[in-house]
């Protein structure tokens, strides 16, 4: 059991007030954009202050308690919406046979479709992948629906996953170790009775609740970290970049161009703030200068991008204030090259790649062999001849590696949504393995190696 707080005797004036000071106790991941998902119904008050001071999402993430044949205020265990069962150690002894446990398990699932269809009906639930997920409920007595919660969320691979409650009995927060990566809890009183004894106003959360609080506009965020100069003197040029990091940052992404100047590009400014509201730090850097910028010449060449790369992140590695970070690469174009070579020469200093409407191709097949970090190539759906070359590239990469198609896409994403969906995926494939480098949870990702989907 891990991250539980000082025992003493503690009441709540209501499940808003455990949220706040739960949420002071999870103060540090401000700045990393969490999902915060609440367990339907009374973990949703709670969940919603916890999102709002830590500026994250917030939805729900629905599972159901299986009651216990003999009393039914008693669970024996949960379901979750893909029809996981967890049972606990009551459900023998409460006589619960598995046709008793299949049929209570069917009325809870009838039930979860029918929130489901309440709670969201014109948007599809938060992805949890490459996600630091906070999982929320008012309190735990057997916490047989939050093993359920961890379980279900686990399965999307987040980025790291936390249980967070602000009252529980202490053998059900010891159930929780293996699901997750850490476990908040306020008080675990060792005479635990109910959890409705530490609240002084503990009345029903409705189904209208749920609904008023989930179609609440976000609360505007705090903003996004303000990016500042940063400049490298390397042997041959001299290269400028803006550097913007948030608080308590988990990695850092840089996101290189192959045009002087060219970091002011819009779409990299998409990206670049997609990923400080994940809680990442991004470097845009311009490896060739304005002055190198009117011949072309250096922008093709590959070795020469490889080499200006490859001495920023050397440099970055001996700032005292970034060297511990995880370092991503995205890019376009020949810069993908230029990235895959980096992160070849340097698999200890890479934690992952991503490339968008790029060139892999160039980078040869010797270098792409030598590629052990997680690379996620992104490619639009009508660039056909692009889309040829980065799957004949991905089938030579040694590492973990995916291709996802955005459909409806040309190759500079300038379709409505499209731009934003690309960034997205980036997003979650840096706060992955960034997240996975920096803290490994419990249960990496499994998976082939040479996965292709199509983004939908």
């Amino acid at each position: 059991m891990k991250g539980f707080l000082a025992p003493r005797n503690r009441r709540f004036a209501d499940r808003r007030d455990a949220g706040r000071q739960l949420a002071q106790a999870l103060a540090v991941y401000r700045g990393q954009h969490p999902l915060v998902l609440a367990i339907p119904r009374g973990g949703v008050p709670v969940a919603s202050v916890v999102a709002q001071a830590l500026d994250g999402d917030l939805d729900v993430v629905l599972v159901r308690k299986l009651a216990s044949p003999a009393n039914g205020d008693v669970a024996i265990g949960a379901v979750d919406e893909q029809g996981r069962i967890q049972l606990t150690g009551r459900s023998a002894v409460a006589g619960a046979g598995m046709s008793y446990v299949r049929a209570e398990a069917a009325r809870q699932r009838a039930v979860i479709r029918k929130r489901r269809a309440l709670y969201s009906p014109d948007r599809p639930p938060a992805d949890p992948t490459g996600r630091l997920v906070i999982v929320v409920d008012d309190g735990l007595a057997t916490g047989a629906t939050m093993r359920a919660a961890l379980d279900a969320v686990r399965q999307h691979h987040p980025a790291a996953l936390l249980a967070a409650v602000p009252v529980a009995a202490p053998d059900s927060l010891e159930n929780l170790d293996d699901l997750a990566d850490d476990v908040i809890c306020l008080h675990a009183p060792a005479h635990f009775r109910a959890v409705s004894s530490f609240y002084e106003d503990f009345h029903p959360v409705t189904d209208t609740d749920v609904v008023r609080v989930l179609s609440t506009p976000p609360r505007p965020s705090a903003g996004l970290p303000v990016s500042r100069p940063a400049a490298f003197d390397l042997p041959d040029a001299s290269l400028l970049g803006d550097l913007a990091m948030p608080p308590h940052a988990r990695g850092l992404v840089i996101v290189a161009h192959g045009s002087g100047a060219d970091r002011d590009n819009p779409r990299d400014r998409v990206l670049a703030q997609t990923l400080q509201r994940a809680g990442l730090g991004t470097l845009l850097i311009d490896l060739v200068t304005v002055d190198e910028e009117l011949s072309r010449t250096v922008a093709f060449d590959i070795p020469t991008l490889a080499d200006r790369l490859a001495a920023v992140v050397a440099k970055l590695h001996h700032d005292p204030a970034l060297a511990t970070l995880p370092l991503g690469l995205a890019g376009d174009g020949t810069i993908a090259s230029a990235a895959l070579a980096v992160a070849a020469r340097r698999p200890r200093d890479i934690a992952a790649v991503v490339t968008r409407s790029g060139r892999p191709d160039l980078a040869g097949a010797g270098t792409l062999a030598r590629v052990t970090a997680p690379t996620l190539l992104i490619v639009a759906s009508e660039d056909r001849p692009l889309l040829a070359l980065n799957r004949a590239a991905q089938r030579r990469i040694r590492g973990k590696n995916e291709l996802v198609v955005v459909p409806g896409a040309t190759s500079l994403f300038e379709e409505p949504g499209v731009l934003e969906a690309a960034s997205k995926f980036a997003r979650d494939w840096f706060a992955r393995w960034l997240g996975a480098r920096a803290r490994p949870p419990r249960r990496r990702p499994t998976g082939g190696r040479g996965a292709d989907r199509l983004a939908s």
